[in-house]
């Protein structure tokens, strides 16, 4: 198994957790043998129950208990004897005094069963702490709730086991999910909130059927433009029990917007807000509408935790990018105007000036990278507007004529203005279809897109704003496995990266102060590099136009809805300027999300050798092991970046070779070599013909795709395999599976004998 581009926290594991009812967690176990001490699994059991939300911990080595009990306001911590372990019973008492339910209806609201499909899908334990959390505060009467949860991490998910559970203890009757684009409305529907059935219907065409229990609709659909004026007062105001706003981090979040006047008129239904990156401004809060965030799970979290992909970036510096461009004296653009003299820099390019030859280099270093990777790689594009949307396209598909000629869709632009590409939105997204591989676009897929196998992202625009920041780096940090998509890439040529260091990035929400143009931090930039919200019509599309020029009023935190955008503006285009890469850096981050500031290999031979203290006893360990596959996890939470060593090697190694050789300075040798230098020697003649078959076919195997193929039995059910008999029959030839399992034990240790 080839490891993560990025490293990801060492693994927690819990030895016991015991549950009052299903996804309710109530104590925590730690267990050591008897030759520790009965406390000694404490401190551990203390470190997980506060990441579980567990309020009781105990310590064991099987020959009695330490009790330690959060909620305890004298003695905290007690030893028991085996028998005095508590009841069921007793450990929810205590449950419900931590949580604060006092009450028989808020008892039976936090006991209320959460949904199953018979899928065998269960919670996370951070959707698990967000949803319990959720439903008991709702039990203990508060009303205003904000979740915090990275992109990627199943906010919906957990929205609809909120909904769904308050919904069975008939607590809340009449439920309203609101979101602000199409796409969200429409993946909610499919998705998990399918099995409500015809319980649920989507508030759509200003229509209002008072006849179902659970409702869909756009905000803006319900409020906010002309048309859509008011029809939330179809309904009476004490209608909704509860209302769900989605993704409220948006412009949305301004005392004025749609979705506050929705809720002000639905004042007395419990008010829930989800979203990955709260929009705290001087302006604009939802700390100050919802409250402080009940529960924070952030995208560091859920990349140490291994649900989310982590990524690497790579950053690639053009010379007019750094050094900046001046028009020399009587320089003429496209059309033979004189060029404005000045200094333009990265900020100017692609907005107010069009240089050619950088478009097509940026072009071509994103297909060079597709080239050496994967060139059917998911791949999205930031572009400043449409129009450098649509210009890239151009210059992308003229790099990849060759697989443009076999589908026209391999290359799409993406964008509000284009009825072509949103329809080949949903293809994109879906992890089935081939096409489209490469979509440009501007503002449509920065956020509340789905895009579960995008493993590459293509930053060529001039984002100043953290919230924005966020949301698209969210469209890689999906993993889905199936698809082989586990890590992700980001292209950087305008240094929008650095907002990795700012504590910001993945700190916890705080109201800031908004920057005026009077201060010393430049001019205020329009469109893009602002928190300015969507222009979105009623039925939830993004309105995308060329950003006018700053003499036209820049769009405010209102509603986001807007009649007619401002005229596009008026762009320079020119040619003939020699355009340069000057540098590229490969940045990686440690378990911290902090930059490796060391080089690649030395990084990675601090971290083996902190773990092997010699070459002896890595081989030791690499030879004891019964799958190579558990070295590549623990190396992995030990924080080696294993991706990026097969990568720096550049040869066909696995990775036994590639720690010889980077931490302890072996001459590195191919799979193939190795494999052949088995075949070579005739190791196998005391086996009878289809056993020795069988073992040449799981060299070639391990020359073709490396050791943890070879180690899992069930390779015997595929080609070439399968000509040598059932798995059974071959197994049989090698007199059971006790000896098969040997056999190919053998066959690794004289794969790696280094004699």
């Amino acid at each position: 198994m080839r490891g993560h581009l990025t490293t990801r926290g060492k693994r927690k594991r819990a030895d016991y957790i015991l549950y009052y009812k299903p996804n309710i967690p109530i104590a925590i176990i730690e267990a050591k043998d008897n030759k520790h001490s009965i406390g000694a699994g404490m401190q551990q059991g203390l470190e997980y129950a506060d990441i579980l939300d567990i309020p009781c911990i105990f310590s064991s080595n099987g020959d009695g208990f330490i009790f330690h009990d959060r909620t305890a306001t004298g003695e905290v911590e007690q030893e028991l004897s085996n028998e005095q372990f508590p009841t069921p019973e007793q450990l929810w008492a205590i449950y419900k005094r931590y949580k604060g339910i006092e009450t028989e209806d808020q008892e039976e609201i936090a006991q209320q069963d959460y949904f199953f499909d018979g899928s065998g899908r269960t919670p996370r334990y951070y959707q698990q702490i967000a949803i319990n959390r959720t439903v008991e505060a709702i039990a203990r009467g508060q009303n205003r709730i904000l979740l915090v949860m990275a992109t990627g991490t199943g906010k919906t998910y957990a929205a609809f086991q909120i909904i769904y559970r308050l919904w069975k203890a008939n607590r809340k009757k009449r439920i309203l999910f609101l979101a602000d684009r199409t796409a969200l409305i429409d993946q909610t529907r499919r998705g998990d909130f399918k099995h409500f059935k015809d319980k649920m219907t989507v508030v759509q065409n200003r229509k209002v059927d008072k006849a179902y229990e659970i409702y869909l609709a756009l905000y803006q659909g319900l409020s906010g433009n002309k048309d859509a004026k008011d029809v939330y007062k179809q309904f009476s105001a004490d209608f909704f029990d509860l209302i769900v706003v989605d993704e409220c981090h948006r412009g949305s979040a301004a005392d004025d917007s749609a979705w506050r006047e929705i809720l002000t008129y639905f004042s007395s239904a419990t008010h829930i807000g989800l979203t990955a990156t709260p929009k705290e401004t001087d302006e604009v809060s939802n700390m100050e509408y919802f409250g402080d965030p009940l529960y924070t799970y952030s995208l560091r979290q859920g990349i140490n935790d291994g649900f989310l992909a982590p990524y690497r970036v790579v950053r690639i510096g053009l010379n007019i990018d750094l050094e900046g461009w001046r028009p020399p004296e009587g320089f003429l653009d496209k059309k033979g105007n004189p060029v404005e003299d000045r200094i333009y820099n990265r900020k100017d390019f692609d907005r107010l000036l069009v240089i050619e030859e950088r478009r097509r280099l940026v072009a071509q270093k994103v297909s060079e990278f597709l080239k050496g990777t994967d060139r059917f790689s998911k791949t999205i594009v930031f572009c400043c507007d449409i129009e450098h949307a649509d210009g890239f396209r151009k210059e992308l598909i003229n790099q990849n004529g060759d697989l443009v000629q076999e589908n026209s869709k391999y290359v799409m632009k993406i964008t509000g203005d284009d009825e072509d590409g949103k329809r080949e939105l949903d293809n994109f997204t879906d992890p089935g279809q081939r096409y489209p591989v490469i979509a440009t676009t501007s503002k449509l897929m920065n956020t509340g897109i789905d895009a579960q196998t995008c493993k590459l992202i293509v930053l060529d625009s001039n984002i100043r704003s953290m919230t924005e920041f966020k949301q698209i780096i969210g469209r890689g940090t999906r993993i889905n496995e199936e698809y082989g998509k586990r890590y992700f890439t980001i292209l950087d040529f305008r240094n929008t990266t650095d907002l990795f260091a700012d504590p910001d990035f993945d700190g916890d929400p705080v109201q800031i102060k908004t920057a005026t143009q009077d201060e010393d931090l430049g001019p205020i930039e329009t469109d893009e590099e602002t928190d300015s919200p969507p222009i979105i019509d009623e039925d939830g599309d993004v309105i995308e136009f060329d950003p006018p020029p700053m003499e036209y009023p820049l769009p405010g935190p209102d509603d986001g809805i807007h009649e007619t955008p401002p005229p596009p503006r008026e762009k320079t285009y020119v040619n003939g300027i020699d355009v340069t890469q000057l540098s590229e850096r490969n940045m990686y981050f440690d378990a911290d999300g902090k930059p490796i500031t060391v080089s690649l290999k030395d990084f990675t031979r601090e971290q083996i050798l902190s773990h092997y203290a010699s070459l002896d006893a890595f081989l030791q360990e690499w030879s004891a092991v019964d799958r190579k596959e558990a070295i590549v996890v623990e190396l992995q939470e030990q924080g080696v970046l294993v991706d990026e060593l097969f990568q720096a090697v550049g040869r066909e190694c696995d990775l036994f070779d590639i720690i010889c050789h980077v931490a302890f300075d072996q001459p590195p040798l191919t799979r193939k070599e190795r494999a052949n230098n088995v075949k070579n020697r005739g190791y196998f003649t005391k086996y009878g013909e289809t056993a020795r078959n069988v073992l040449d076919a799981l060299l070639d195997k391990y020359a073709d795709e490396g050791i943890q193929h070879i180690e899992d039995i069930g390779i015997l059910h595929v080609s070439p395999f399968s000509q040598f008999g059932s798995p059974m029959q071959i197994i049989t030839d090698f007199g059971g599976t006790p000896k098969y399992r040997k056999a190919v034990k053998e066959l690794e240790q004289k794969l790696y004998a280094t004699g």
